[in-house]
């Protein structure tokens, strides 16, 4: 790592925050106030264990951890000590980049901490595109080399996230985070709709439509889409993309355009759609102008649906700044076509890295496999990306996240329970440089689009041709 690239660092040219969305942060008022911490659903531990080679007493070490997700969220306190009274000699520390776990904060005061040379240990990225962007600028260590002498375990098998970029492993995948479809059963139960189990964006569509109710200031929609927002939420513009095992993004594996997508356009049409001729979900200038919170447009029933990350697990049943009043049910991610397999959906992960700068590489190591294996059913906070949580142990776990909000007994936990068994993760797609320019682009061509100053097959013309131009500057 180069002068060069320590300086455009600390003057602030790194992309930071590329996908925004991701962990349900955005910098806005939609930050995270999980529960206070709950206890561990020791009743879940699994019989395998992932524990690293006791081959050699482990050495005296203090690490570092650099971490977006606050105490609140991510019990690091009763996780932390656990690991050390497992592990004599050997004490962690977390250093929490943000305490209302504000992703894009914690992203740039990591960046700059990397930068002027701090002692870290291990980091973690909150998405794909900020783990592969900053895989590239040399932050993370490759761990193949602990795997291969760690048993030779397959991420893509030991994990239902496969953090694999470019042919090797950076990190290790924490929490399962799938989309997923936040239901007012109370409002279903009132227009006569049965939970779906299995359904298409079409269907998604009609729900919302039969949803709506009222007018004016009084009115209620039958969804909320949070996006997409200066460049970040742009999960909104994926809804057909995402749901694909693959190509499932604006850019290719590649970095070429992928915008030529029959399903880019069906996501534009969807959404323009909803928003304009069936009215039923909240106009994209309230959104912006008002800066609307996702969580309050739900749980105030403004909306009755809400497609979002199951980070709001730990919400799911209300908290103290937004209490639950009505009964809530879960749906998977919707299809494009009744025939496509289900289940396929963005999923957000805590991708958990060793430093590239850390002088206790291998107690990192260690730790970061213990924590996204045994330590995720420690923390008791989500639902690990660890395949040897069986399904039988997954409700004890999901008792375990519920029993910390206010009102657990309002939330259908068998439906939350079956939509995580079917939910699984789309194959990553290693982020470009250039990313975050594409996003831009492609947001602000979609704002003149619902704006009502371009139509759809304009927006895709003009969207293409700038995303093309943005690749070729960046070839240069």
């Amino acid at each position: 790592m180069g002068k060069k690239w320590l300086y455009g660092l600390a003057s602030g040219t790194l992309l930071v925050g590329l996908l925004a969305g991701c962990g349900g942060n955005n910098g806005n008022n939609d930050t995270a106030s999980g529960p206070s911490a709950s206890p561990s659903p020791s009743s879940s531990a699994p019989s395998a264990s992932a524990s690293a080679p006791a081959s050699e007493p482990a050495k005296e070490a203090h690490l570092r951890l650099y971490t977006f997700g606050p105490e609140a969220t991510y019990n690091w306190s009763q996780t932390l000590k656990a690991y050390e009274e497992a592990h004599p000699g050997v004490t962690v520390e977390a250093v929490v980049l943000s305490d209302k776990g504000d992703t894009q904060e914690a992203m740039k005061k990591l960046d700059l901490a990397f930068a002027s040379k701090e002692s870290i240990d291990i980091l973690m990225f909150s998405d794909p595109a900020g783990y592969a962007q900053r895989v590239s600028l040399g932050m993370a260590e490759p761990l193949d080399e602990y795997i291969a002498k760690d048993g030779g375990y397959k991420v893509s098998e030991e994990y239902k996230v496969d953090t694999t970029l470019n042919g090797k492993v950076y990190a290790l995948p924490g929490k399962f985070n799938p989309w997923y479809v936040l239901l007012n059963k109370d409002h279903l139960d009132e227009a006569g709709l049965a939970v779906p189990t299995d359904w298409t964006w079409d269907e998604y569509a009609a729900y919302a439509k039969q949803l709506t109710k009222g007018e004016g200031t009084s009115k209620r929609y039958g969804t909320y889409f949070h996006g997409p927002q200066g460049g970040g939420w742009m999960e909104f513009l994926k809804l057909k993309m995402m749901n694909q095992p693959t190509n499932s993004d604006f850019l290719k594996a590649d970095g070429s355009s992928n915008l030529d997508s029959p399903n880019f356009k069906s996501t534009l049409e969807l959404r323009v759609k909803m928003e304009k001729e069936d009215q039923s979900s909240v106009p994209y200038t309230d959104i912006i102008s008002q800066k609307l919170a996702y969580r309050n447009q739900f749980f105030n029933q403004s909306a009755s649906m809400l497609t979002i990350g199951s980070w709001m697990n730990t919400e799911i049943g209300g908290t103290e700044q937004l209490p639950l009043t009505f009964h809530v049910a879960v749906a998977p991610f919707p299809k494009n076509d009744a025939g496509d397999p289900i289940g396929y959906a963005p999923v957000t992960t805590d991708y958990t890295a060793v430093s590239s700068t850390s002088k206790n590489k291998e107690e990192a190591y260690k730790f970061v496999r213990w924590y996204t294996t045994e330590g995720q059913l420690v923390q008791g906070k989500n639902v690990p990306s660890w395949s040897k949580v069986s399904n039988d142990q997954l409700t004890p776990l999901i008792d375990t996240i519920l029993a910390g909000t206010a009102n657990p007994e309002l939330v259908d936990k068998n439906s939350l329970i079956q939509t995580l068994l079917v939910s699984k993760a789309s194959e990553m797609v290693p982020a470009a440089s250039y990313q975050a320019e594409v996003y831009k682009a492609i947001n602000e061509e979609y704002e003149k689009l619902i704006l009502g100053q371009q139509d759809i097959d304009e927006m895709v013309k003009n969207s293409r041709e700038r995303a093309q131009q943005i690749i070729e500057a960046n070839k240069k």
